[in-house]
């Protein structure tokens, strides 16, 4: 079985690395830094360790709750029974009728109830007694579940929440082995780990998925979203064009598309939403986002001039995205045709046909003449039954913003794709950090309709703002539940722009990977040649062995582009140019983004650096070296230490604290740590060679007398890949 790391088993246990090694520690196993192994047994011994602490506090919790109500029974004010009360009110009224003096009765009978009820004490012990009234009512009132809709949340909002002071929050933190200050965010795992020390639980209300969480219903079947890839002008709107039987070429500059719309075709066999993107930048951004709004990518390709740049970035797109892949062979009534150059150009790249054995679906076709279209949206219906799409059609609706903008008649308006539940005209929503009413839903030709339903785009009318492509979108029961959560994403937004760390720059990048992550380093190459391109791809990919790896995202020829940044913020690689530099928008968009572009004139000089860094990525060799033998001469029972030997310093020197084996005739008895260190009844800190000593051994007491200590310590060593 895989050793874990002490990182890995804190991330576990909801404690810092640091806690967890003072506590190895503390149960005499040796654990250097967050990344020492830990072995199964020590494992399971951590485990029923914390079990048996949890189970402690919530012995002691329910103990003083008993305790308390207890206390709030005995100190509860004696009080006559209300029959005695009404025996007294029926007394003090006449018989027949109504008294002449009534106000009179009535003020004799108040001042009587209010002696009853303890009005005549002091006005300063009424005053006690209220306090602890308003005191014990508030702790019954304890709630013992706190929610929250963030992913992070300050140190004083939490101990508010928790109707607690900041300072125990502060104190549970330390005890877990961080410094935090009252202003300071704690992630959702510290939150968690804090809060059921304090004796509550977190229920999380994820604000970017309010609706999918609530929505309740069979779901049923729905149709693929598509989006459309490839190098421009291979005729990649030009197909849809020729697919949706409206003429948008015409009116756009040069043939290339200057929106993204959204257009659902009805074919014979089913429905299919296209999304035709202006380039891959949208459909990266969104997926920066968190979106995934694509079932099948259509690649098309020309089959006179084969795969191209852009091509490339449309296969490293989809398959960075997980998203399965359709070829649509492009131009095939040109005489200079070639599919079979275009499927030997895919091979190459990682794309294998079905004809040529793999599993990608592909098919001829031409946009001009409309060949072979009704074959390609067969091949994505087929696709779509394949991959079983569905989704509940009842219940509110969410879904993500494909774009948005602001329109001269209606304001901002966003087009948004239903995932699931049915949008309907009149609906509130929020979108990103905006919330609204859907004051019109309108198709992609601008007809107005009354809902929309999963899988279906619509433009969006009746919103407060512009929210960005990619953000989710949920209809909520009223205007001012969207309000409250469009303030809170807004809120989360501005604080974790306040917070956010570069987040592909290659420091950045390594210590994510000492925490635990996949030990792998991606790159993005961009030089002025392909041979260079290749050359330094080749030499990169040689660095790699069995536990570190280069995973080459995507690599071509040319300036770094805005395209290059996105998709290097999506996957989380580093930028390396080879001779060619960004342009001035993607220098700005990387600065934005936090993307790390490094710059290289001599190949071996990106070699080595990369070098360095993946042998950063190598888990440190453990050493063991012995500092110290004891020898055992006499053994004593203290009542309260245990087993103690008086032992003699052979060689080196035993710390208190140290790793120690214990050795009977040079057999291994037991491993454990130096508990405690004694030279005449004096405790010490270290004792050297020719000094006799007393050791206590954690957790063991079977020692005998001629046993021998070995004291070692584990030390780490940087790897190389040579």
């Amino acid at each position: 079985m895989t050793k874990k790391r002490v990182h890995q088993v804190a991330k576990e246990f909801n404690v810092s690395s640091e806690a967890l090694i003072e506590m190895l520690r503390a149960m005499g196993i040796s654990a250097k830094s967050h990344m020492s192994t830990i072995e199964e047994t020590a494992e399971t011994s951590i485990r029923k360790r914390f079990e048996a602490e949890k189970a402690t506090v919530r012995e002691e919790y329910a103990r003083k709750e008993i305790e308390l109500a207890k206390r709030r029974e005995q100190e509860k004010p004696r009080e006559r029974p209300a029959e005695a009360k009404k025996r007294f009110m029926k007394k003090s009224m006449p018989r027949r009728g109504r008294p002449r003096d009534a106000s009179a009765v009535q003020a004799s009978v108040k001042k009587v109830m209010a002696l009853m009820d303890g009005a005549g004490k002091s006005k300063k012990r009424r005053k006690k007694q209220k306090l602890g009234e308003e005191s014990t009512s508030h702790i019954q009132a304890k709630p013992s579940m706190i929610r929250l809709t963030d992913d992070s949340i300050t140190v004083s909002d939490l101990s508010k929440l928790m109707n607690k002071l900041p300072a125990d929050v502060i104190r549970v933190c330390m005890d877990f082995g961080m410094m935090v200050t009252i202003n300071q965010r704690l992630d959702m795992d510290t939150v968690e780990a804090v809060s059921d020390e304090l004796g509550f639980t977190v229920e999380r209300e994820m604000v970017t998925q309010e609706i999918e969480e609530i929505i309740e219903g069979t779901p049923e079947s729905r149709s693929p979203v598509v989006t459309v890839m490839g190098h421009v002008d291979h005729g990649k709107t030009s197909l849809l064009d020729f697919i949706r039987e409206a003429n948008v070429v015409a009116g756009e500059a040069g043939g290339i598309t200057q929106h993204m719309g959204a257009y659902e075709i009805i074919s014979p066999e089913g429905k299919i939403t296209f999304i035709d993107t202006p380039g891959h930048e949208a459909f990266t951004a969104m997926r920066t986002r968190g979106a995934q709004i694509t079932d099948i990518v259509v690649l098309v390709v020309a089959a006179d001039e084969g795969v191209k740049p852009q091509t490339v970035e449309a296969i490293n797109h989809a398959k960075d995205a997980g998203v399965s892949l359709i070829v649509a062979i492009n131009k095939i009534d040109l005489p200079d045709s070639n599919p079979d150059m275009v499927r030997q150009q895919l091979s190459s790249h990682g794309v294998m046909v079905e004809q040529w054995g793999g599993d990608v679906m592909d098919a001829l076709v031409s946009a001009r003449t409309g060949e072979g279209i009704d074959k390609l949206l067969e091949l994505i219906l087929l696709q779509a039954e394949m991959m079983e799409l569905t989704a509940v059609r009842t219940g509110p609706a969410s879904g993500v913003v494909l774009e948005a903008r602001l329109d001269p008649g209606f304001g901002p308006v966003a087009t948004v794709l239903v995932r699931s539940g049915t949008l309907h005209s009149g609906d509130a929503f929020v979108a990103g950090s905006y919330s609204g009413r859907a004051r019109a839903l309108m198709d992609e030709s601008g007809r107005r309709i009354d809902q929309a339903p999963p899988s279906k785009a619509v433009q969006l009318a009746g919103i407060s703002g512009v929210p960005r492509a990619g953000e989710s979108f949920q209809v909520m029961s009223s205007e001012r539940a969207v309000r409250d959560v469009a303030a809170r994403r807004s809120e989360l937004r501005r604080a974790k722009d306040l917070g956010t760390a570069p987040k592909a720059t290659l420091e950045d990048l390594l210590k994510r990977i000492r925490e635990g992550e996949a030990k792998e380093l991606r790159l993005l190459l961009k030089g002025d040649v392909q041979g260079s391109v290749e050359a330094l791809s080749d030499a990169l990919d040689r660095l790699a062995n069995k536990e570190v790896h280069v995973n080459i995202i995507h690599q071509g020829v040319g300036a770094v582009t805005e395209s290059d940044v996105l998709l290097a913020s999506a996957s989380q690689a580093i930028i390396v140019s080879f001779h060619v530099r960004p342009s001035v928008r993607a220098q700005e968009l990387a600065e934005r983004e936090g993307i790390e572009i490094r710059h290289y004139q001599v190949i071996y000089e990106c070699v080595e650096d990369m070098q360095k860094a993946m042998e950063g990525l190598l888990e440190p060799e453990l050493r063991e070296k012995t500092v110290g033998r004891v020898s055992v001469r006499q053994i004593y029972h203290h009542p309260k230490a245990g087993t103690v030997a008086g032992c003699f310093v052979l060689s080196g020197t035993v710390t208190r604290g140290a790793r120690c084996r214990v050795l009977r005739d040079d057999v291994i008895i037991t491993d454990s740590r130096i508990g405690s260190l004694k030279r005449f009844k004096e405790d010490v800190r270290e004792v050297q060679s020719g000094y006799e000593c007393g050791v206590v051994v954690d957790n063991y007491g079977d020692i005998h007398e001629g046993d021998v200590f070995e004291i070692y310590v584990e030390e780490e060593f940087a790897r190389s890949l040579n």
